[in-house]
């Protein structure tokens, strides 16, 4: 993995979004430590985040404790943030990266999801490096997913509850919007069939 350059005032942040409690995966544990190829899910995410060499790294965790395996997985190229109301909804926890990087004086935060681990480095990258809209999602196939970029002027915009994160500003804002088309598959593991069907995705697109 390519190193994650120091934080500092300015720059642009990946936002990866690790806190809900995975209720539709069922039994046996939490989701987004389900092995998968090998590695916990959520290792995969994490992974393409700090591997596009973005200003800093933050994972919001909530339902299930991640610092040790941030830890194994980035090293010091990665921080977490808890957020102790996950259940309330995803926008909690996006408030929570955002306010991490308002505090380190970010210029834009890329936020991506803990559970989408065919979503590669490249997606991430090329997210990051499109400022030239407010709001700038990842397109694959044609479908908007994250990961989405998001510069300072819109974070006053975001919602603060509910399970919708970025979303809701894209869909009152469509004049902020832009988009990116992007390789891999953005597939959401919600369920164990989900994860059935990311098996045996080559390592090489992460």
């Amino acid at each position: 993995m390519s190193p994650t350059r120091p934080a500092a005032s300015g720059g642009v942040a990946a936002v990866l979004l690790a806190a809900g409690g995975g209720s539709r995966f069922g039994g046996g544990g939490h989701k987004l430590l389900a092995p998968l190829d090998g590695r916990p899910l959520v290792a995969w995410a994490l992974r393409s985040a700090v591997a596009a060499a973005l200003d800093a790294v933050v994972v919001v965790t909530g339902a299930v404790p991640l610092d040790e395996l941030v830890a194994d997985v980035a090293g010091d190229r990665a921080v977490v943030v808890r957020n102790d109301l996950w259940r309330d909804g995803q926008a909690g926890s996006l408030q929570a990266g955002i306010a991490w990087c308002a505090t380190r004086g970010m210029d834009a935060a890329v936020v991506g999801l803990g559970d989408q681990p065919l979503v590669g480095a490249a997606a991430w990258r090329a997210v990051a490096d499109a400022a030239w809209a407010p709001v700038v999602t990842a397109t694959f196939g044609g479908r908007r997913r994250p990961p989405v970029r998001l510069a300072r002027a819109v974070w006053p915009l975001l919602p603060r509850e509910g399970d919708d994160g970025a979303r809701v500003l894209m869909k009152q804002r469509p004049d902020l919007v832009g988009e990116v088309t992007c390789s891999g598959d953005p597939v959401d593991v919600d369920t164990r069939d989900d994860l059935d069907r990311a098996k045996g995705d080559p390592a090489g697109e992460h």
